[in-house]
């Protein structure tokens, strides 16, 4: 690889590690929205993560354009600085895969309680656990006859 394509590479891997880092502190703010109270801030969040994935994946586009492969690999001979950038890079993703697992996981637990709170008013079986922390289902009066 000549010296211009390696510093083109180099340029590129520094601007995808920049978006990589603003969609980890957006995971982290999406995460923080989640356990608050305000919808608006979620979304907002969601959406503007959305965003740095679509970035996300026009710059990797263009890296395998540049580098005429999907990733580094055994044969693949940038320099030292490549490398380190795209050992930078691939840990800023990893971490940002795990947060995203989270505030999925977050996101599915809130849709449980909110499916548990709707069947209380609606006066559908709820889950109840009993003396040996086994759940079982206990028919409850509609919340609007209480």
């Amino acid at each position: 690889m000549n010296s211009a394509a390696r510093r083109d590479l180099e340029d590129l891997l520094d601007r995808e590690i920049e978006v990589a880092r603003s969609l980890a502190a957006t995971l982290a703010e999406e995460r923080s929205a989640l356990t608050g109270d305000s919808t608006e801030r979620v979304a907002q969040k969601a959406a503007h993560k959305l965003q740095l994935f679509e970035t996300l994946e026009k710059l990797e586009a263009e890296r395998r354009a540049l580098s005429g492969v999907g990733k580094p690999g055994p044969g693949f001979d940038a320099g030292a600085v490549v490398a380190q950038r795209w050992r930078s890079l691939m840990e800023l993703i990893a971490g940002c895969r795990n947060a995203n697992q989270v505030n999925g996981q977050i996101i599915h637990l809130r849709q449980g309680q909110i499916r548990q709170l709707i069947d209380i008013i609606r006066g559908g079986p709820s889950d109840t656990y009993g003396p040996h922390g086994k759940t079982f289902a206990r028919a409850l009066r509609a919340l609007a006859r209480a």
